[in-house]
């Protein structure tokens, strides 16, 4: 095709509409491009034949249409029932015959036509086929759900992602549904500009079927559709996140109201959602990005992600990295992608990926490992963090710090990362209020500054576990559970600050001057030059030892120690220290004794 041929087309095929040029849509410069085959990836089969119909009657082109079930026929749009194709056309080879043969200008739709690819005798008849079209006036556009393109074919086939329908397209929807039912006065549409954007908000990432089908529901169902009824069509999504099998749908509950605690965080949050205000982008604000919460478990990262989606007014999935994993060479990308896409069609979205550091562990080693795997999974992820556009507000959760690459961190991929510590005196005092309550009982019964006193380095899912361990506790014993009872089961229990010391403080360590605390009173620094209260208690049991030592005598201390070993050093475990002081006192007496 010369240059003269080109600006002909452009003039010539370029539709019009009341004197004024109209901008052809990517798969309309593709066909007057003279591309010859083209590969069209949606579930929308419908539509966009629809569409490819519309681009044929702008450039006088028949358009002709193949299935498996009625071979090749001639696209008349609006006909109900498809007549029989041309004789033994439903034959894929023969078909491909067919089109080489034809002299029109003419567009060919090959419906479901993934299913032949990896027929060798289909592959060569395309190949031929792409290079017999770029010398005609025709194209062939194969539609299917999904992408199935042979390695011979990638350099003659062009791939074409059809959108699915915009806020334009959701609008006018419902604007001929609102027409459509003027004359029932039992139905009803709300179209004030705060309802229709809730309501398209709740659609935008369905088909065009889903939608309508979705709206039809809603309006048999609640008898109106307005912005009220946009949970309702969010529930539609669901089937979408199902159908995908790579992302969850999670119901949430919970509020920021039902996290103790982290005052920062939520007033971080308070101020992104103002920033989704419609307002916002044209103030210039782009949407944010998300959030990533590191810091010591059980203290409330996983709450406070599924807070953030009810505080955004946002749908809720959850991303498993490691269900995205197969053994099939290729699936494990190819599901990340698809994982990506399903998210960016539901948006607005919070899209909720849990311990991060555990999917993504592995990838310095990855080229050893796993053929290089789990890299890629992670660089697909990172760039995504960096050039996604849709609303989809991430919340990453992490707790082993230090298995996140570094690339994560860095400015771009979140908005903020914050460390979420232990609670304070006051924190724990709102944590006991908000179990308590879930629990129906009256928090102002109980003294809740002896019950934060007492549970001083717990986590807020050990603080619920001791109000559990008490209702169990008095259970057929008492009518109900007192302080002294939770009290009680705090002191049987030993914390995460304990189990965990060292972890916990070289976290916090690594959280100075890298993160945010999600607690207003939370301080990192001064948490770790506070004297620690283990290191406390083992000086005071060493000094116990030996005073121990000094009142047993030499004698007894040397055959004691030859028996239990030496006192255990400051690196111990506290409960070991006690155990061996416990032991150390036991066999002392008895040695006296038998003296």
């Amino acid at each position: 095709m010369d240059r003269n041929e080109i600006a002909v087309i452009s003039r010539g095929d370029m539709p019009q509409q009341g004197g004024i040029r109209q901008a052809p849509s990517e798969l309309e410069i593709l066909v007057r491009a003279r591309y010859p085959l083209v590969y069209i990836v949606t579930p929308e089969e419908e539509r966009a034949i629809a569409k490819v119909n519309a681009i044929a009657d702008a450039l006088g082109k028949k358009l002709f249409d193949w299935t498996i079930s009625n071979g090749l026929t001639r696209y008349r749009a609006g006909l109900e029932t498809r007549t029989e194709g041309r004789k033994d056309t439903r034959d894929p080879i023969i078909a491909l015959k067919e089109i080489a043969a034809n002299s029109e200008p003419a567009i060919f739709v090959l419906r479901d036509f993934h299913e032949f690819l990896t027929n060798s005798e289909v592959k060569r008849r395309l190949r031929d086929l792409a290079t017999f079209l770029r010398s005609s006036l025709s194209s062939v556009i194969i539609t299917a759900p999904v992408l199935r393109l042979p390695e011979e074919l990638e350099k003659d086939v062009t791939i074409y992602d059809f959108p699915l329908p915009t806020r334009s397209d959701m609008q006018t929807m419902l604007e001929n549904i609102s027409v459509d039912i003027a004359n029932n006065p039992t139905l009803a549409i709300d179209l004030s500009e705060a309802s229709r954007e809730a309501i398209i908000d709740a659609a935008i990432g369905l088909t065009y079927n889903e939608a309508e089908n979705v709206f039809a529901k809603t309006l048999v169902s609640a008898q109106r559709l307005s912005q009220a009824e946009a949970p309702l069509v969010y529930a539609e999504k669901k089937q979408v996140i199902r159908k995908s099998g790579l992302l969850e749908y999670i119901e949430v509950s919970e509020s920021l109201a039902s996290v103790g605690g982290l005052d920062n965080l939520k007033d971080w949050l308070g101020r992104r959602r103002a920033a989704m205000d419609p307002q916002a982008a044209r103030f210039g604000l782009p949407p944010p990005r998300g959030l990533l919460l590191v810091g010591v478990q059980g203290c409330g990262k996983s709450l406070a992600a599924k807070a953030s989606a009810t505080e955004l007014g946002y749908p809720l999935v959850r991303l498993d990295i490691g269900r995205l994993f197969s053994k099939m060479v290729g699936e494990t990308e190819s599901n990340i992608r698809r994982a990506l896409s399903v998210a960016e069609a539901l948006a607005p979205v919070v899209l909720w990926i849990d311990e991060l550091e555990k999917g993504l562990s592995g990838t310095g080693s990855s080229d050893s490992t796993d053929a290089g795997t789990t890299a890629r999974l992670f660089g697909t992820i990172l760039t995504w963090l960096q050039e996604k556009r849709s609303p989809v507000f991430v919340v990453a959760t992490a707790n082993d710090i230090e298995r996140l690459p570094a690339e994560v961190l860095r400015k771009g991929r979140f908005d903020e990362i914050f460390f979420v510590d232990l609670p304070t005196d006051r924190e724990r005092q709102d944590i006991f209020k908000i179990h308590l309550a879930l629990r129906n009982r009256n928090p102002d019964q109980f003294d809740l500054r002896a019950l934060s006193l007492a549970t001083d380095g717990f986590s807020g899912a050990e603080i619920e576990q001791t109000i559990i361990e008490a209702m169990f506790g008095v259970y057929g014993r008492k009518s109900d559970i007192e302080t002294q009872d939770i009290v009680a089961a705090a002191r049987l229990m030993i914390p995460i600050s304990k189990t965990m010391r060292q972890s916990i403080r070289d976290r916090r360590m690594w959280a100075v001057g890298r993160t945010i605390n999600a607690s207003t009173e939370g301080d990192t620094q001064d948490a770790l030059e506070k004297p620690d209260s283990t290191d406390a208690e083992k000086l005071s049991l060493y000094l116990t030892y030996l005073t121990e030592s000094s009142k047993a005598g030499a004698g007894a201390q040397m055959a004691a120690e030859a028996y239990l070993g030496a006192f255990p050093g400051k690196s111990a475990d506290l409960e070991q220290m006690r155990l061996y002081l416990k032991d150390f006192q036991r066999l002392t007496a008895r040695l006296q004794t038998s003296e």
